[in-house]
């Protein structure tokens, strides 16, 4: 990938120039080196941990605290390919994002159910996800940060994104006679992403044991030894939530799960691959997408 300008970035990550611009001047994740007479662009490894950023910004980290892990991370981001799946959805509409952000600043709760709603039954929940609730979360997110205000707008547009997604976790008739068990670990309580994840599998036919934001391993391990899920999926925000022994704990049952963590917490654990007979070999994914299509691949779909 060659250097990115402002907006091409900008586009990539579905948020505002001025969103990138601030960071660059408030937390210095800007372009790195520059060429006289010319505009500074980012290079792929500025991308990448721009990239980073917005992961935890959405999954409820604060932008300044962000900011803080994406200077700090020591190892490799993850490639371009595969992560940011807007190019293969429908294109970020910069036009409804500020709608539906004016709309949050008005608590305007009926138009932001309906335009949600709408957009859901039109584009599917992933590329909804992807393209629209992302983008407006990082807008009320940065504006919270940058302003101070906001709060009230940022806590209901949390709560109606929750509930329309709620509503898509139906399926009249699942795939799969097993529920996939999805579960937020440790302390993790922001769950919109995997909430998110849910609603999604339920429009490909597929049914989720859905546990929620901070769920105790006893939890999930009796359900595993109850159920024996094709799948098991664990999500952690934060590095202190991702713990390996919540994986290595798991009770083995057969036919073995597939084991896949999601969320910016488990970045220091590789892909390792699948282990018969061991949860050792879980798999981490970086985004919605991969996760569902882990899932079907578990399922054999």
């Amino acid at each position: 990938m060659g250097r990115l300008t402002v907006s091409a970035v900008a586009r990539r990550l579905g948020v505002a120039p001025g969103t990138l611009r601030t960071w660059d001047r408030r937390y210095g994740l800007g372009p790195s080196g520059h060429c006289l007479g010319a505009h500074r662009k980012y290079s792929a490894a500025d991308f990448a941990r721009l990239r980073y950023m917005h992961k935890l910004v959405i999954s409820g980290v604060t932008p300044v605290e962000a900011a803080g892990m994406a200077i700090a991370h020591q190892g490799n981001f993850e490639e371009e390919s595969g992560v940011n799946k807007t190019d293969s959805l429908c294109a970020v509409d910069t036009e409804l994002v500020k709608q539906l952000f004016k709309a949050a600043r008005s608590l305007d709760r009926r138009t932001l159910e309906t335009v949600m709603r709408s957009q859901i039954v039109q584009h599917g929940v992933e590329a909804t996800w992807v393209n629209l609730l992302v983008p407006l979360l990082c807008v009320i997110g940065d504006e919270w940060e940058r302003t101070g205000e906001s709060i009230a707008s940022e806590h209901m547009i949390t709560d109606v994104v929750k509930k329309v997604l709620t509503e898509q976790i139906v399926v009249a008739h699942p795939k799969n006679e097993v529920p996939i068990l999805l579960a937020c670990v440790g302390e993790e309580s922001h769950s919109l992403a995997i909430t998110a994840l849910a609603a999604a599998l339920a429009q490909v036919g597929i049914q989720v044991q859905f546990l929620g934001a901070r769920t105790p391993s006893n939890a999930i391990n009796e359900v595993v030894r109850r159920s024996a899920p094709a799948a098991i999926f664990l999500w952690a925000q934060l590095p202190e939530n991702a713990s390996f022994e919540i994986v290595k704990g798991l009770p083995i049952v057969r036919p073995t799960p597939r084991v896949i963590l999601g969320g910016p917490g488990w970045a220091t654990f590789a892909h390792q691959g699948s282990y018969e007979g061991s949860y050792e070999g879980a798999y981490v994914v970086s985004d919605l997408s991969s996760a569902r299509q882990e899932i079907m691949n578990a399922l054999g779909l």
